[in-house]
């Protein structure tokens, strides 16, 4: 993902951060006899598969907030749907009444 402008960056990301580690074949480098190469990564659902988005360590601060909008998004709105639920029991228990 390319350095973005905080009015472009996503405003909401669903999925998770982790840190991609691979060697990348070469027999001289340093990947091949102890430590991988690493960056950042973001694994995220889509069409019943997890498919991984390579980052660079400037995308991480947009990413994360992203992701942590996501969450209150979600949580705010499973709340609504639990009191929706609770709604409906107690019209289905006064009308069985």
């Amino acid at each position: 993902m390319p350095r973005r402008e905080s009015k472009d960056a996503p405003e909401l990301l669903r999925g998770t951060l982790f840190t991609l580690r691979r060697r990348c074949g070469k027999a001289n480098c340093r990947c091949a006899e102890g430590d991988a190469h690493e960056s950042p990564a973001l694994a995220y659902p889509e069409g019943g598969r997890t498919k991984t988005l390579s980052l660079t360590h400037a995308d991480l601060d947009q990413v994360r907030a992203a992701l942590e909008r996501y969450e209150r998004t979600r949580s705010a709105l499973d709340a609504s749907a639990d009191a929706g639920i609770a709604e409906l029991r107690a019209l289905l228990r006064r009308g069985r009444s």
